[in-house]
């Protein structure tokens, strides 16, 4: 296959759009464990540890896909400059790495966005209590 110089800089939007995205959830999450620590002080919220849990776990997920992202863009930028410098090899294999590197990224995104499903479901399940008790 041939590769040019350019190829590798194919995936900088890509990466660009993907990090902004991340950033976005991150910042979402930071924003609810705020409100949560609010409503820590009630007594009665029985779906505070779960909510917990799960914004936990979100966290770490969202750490992980940034940082193959970022890995990813990194890779790319070797490859580029492998290419330039004339190592068509080095910038084939490391080009091939940051693809790989930005689908474990996006694989961990699925994740986190199935696992913020169970955030919502766990928050509507809440309301459905206090709606039928109340």
């Amino acid at each position: 296959m041939e590769i040019s110089l350019t190829t590798p800089a194919l995936l900088f939007p890509t990466v660009s759009l993907l990090m902004l995205a991340y950033t976005n959830r991150f910042l979402t999450l930071a924003t609810i464990i705020r409100s949560l620590r609010d409503r820590y002080t009630d007594p009665n919220d029985v779906t505070l540890l779960a909510q917990i849990k799960n914004l936990r776990y979100r966290v770490y997920l969202i750490r992980n896909m940034q940082i193959y992202g970022v890995l990813s863009l990194l890779m790319c930028v070797v490859s580029m400059f492998a290419l330039f410098a004339g190592w068509v090899f080095g910038g084939q294999i490391s080009f091939a790495i940051a693809l790989l590197l930005m689908i474990v990224s996006m694989l961990i995104s699925l994740r986190e966005l199935q696992v913020s499903v169970g955030a919502l479901d766990l928050l509507l399940t809440d309301l459905e209590e206090h709606e039928l008790n109340g």
